[in-house]
């Protein structure tokens, strides 16, 4: 079985957009170089989301390379 954080959530492109500040095409671009999560498909279809808690991990590893964390 699966441990699911009981407040996991899936992000679609648009909020993860809007949470990170980044563009779509940089946020591929990270993707590709393997500097960003890569998204999951859902339900076995064209659909794709992250994880909220990979997208916020994320962030807070850029934070703390920026000495804030």
């Amino acid at each position: 079985m699966i441990d699911v954080v009981p407040d996991e959530r899936f992000l679609r492109l648009p909020e993860v957009l809007s949470k990170v500040g980044l563009s779509r095409a940089t946020v591929y671009a990270k993707i590709k170089d393997g500097d960003f999560p890569a998204p999951l498909r859902l339900f076995g279809g064209p659909y794709v989301a992250w994880k909220q808690t990979d997208v916020l991990n994320w962030m807070g590893r850029q934070i703390e390379r920026q000495g804030g964390g």
